[in-house]
């Protein structure tokens, strides 16, 4: 089903290798026959999870986002090691970012975050019965902890408040799933 609708690869172009990322240029040929370009950010896979304490709040993490110019309220993400299982990354994400390691940890499916340029597949996960430790981020990650009650996440994502994608659809999704 579909098929009509692939594109195939007739060139491809790797036009920059960094640490996080490649980006590459394509021709691709289209349904119709004629030819055109994709330029494509290949990015690793990343992990995002909605952590919940025994009052409801959920643990957020602010931090200043260099390509935004400007702080944004998250929740703990991070990027997978290479052949590291997601749910694996996700725990370490939380216990590096936030301290907390839970006792329930369930698996909200995965999220394409713009399929338009961008090849990287992002993992979401609800996190339940935290129990508290150290903090230990990345020595350049620096972060701001809060815990901001769920119905207030729920609501500052549909104010249009939280512009994390991945935030706006973690909480949107838990909401579902908890029917809170």
């Amino acid at each position: 089903m579909y098929e009509e609708l692939k594109e195939t690869t007739i060139s491809r172009e790797d036009v920059f290798t960094g640490k996080i990322f490649t980006v590459h240029v394509d021709q691709v040929r289209l349904p119709n026959g004629k030819t055109s370009v994709r330029e494509v950010a290949d990015h690793c896979p990343c992990v995002a999870v909605v952590a919940l304490d025994d009052e409801n709040n959920v643990l957020t993490v602010t931090q200043y986002r260099y390509v935004f110019g400007r702080t944004l309220l998250e929740i703990p993400a991070g990027k997978l090691e290479p052949g590291e299982d997601p749910a694996a990354g996700a725990l370490r994400e939380l216990r590096e970012e936030t301290g907390a390691t839970p006792d329930e940890f369930i698996p909200m499916g995965k999220l394409i975050l713009s399929p338009g340029c961008l090849g990287e597949e992002l993992y979401l996960f609800l996190a339940r019965g935290l129990h508290m430790g150290d903090t230990q981020p990345d020595e350049d990650e620096f972060l701001v902890q809060e815990r901001i009650p769920f119905e207030e996440m729920v609501h500052r994502c549909v104010r249009g408040e939280i512009d994390d994608g991945k935030t706006v659809a973690a909480i949107l999704k838990a909401k579902i799933l908890l029917d809170l």
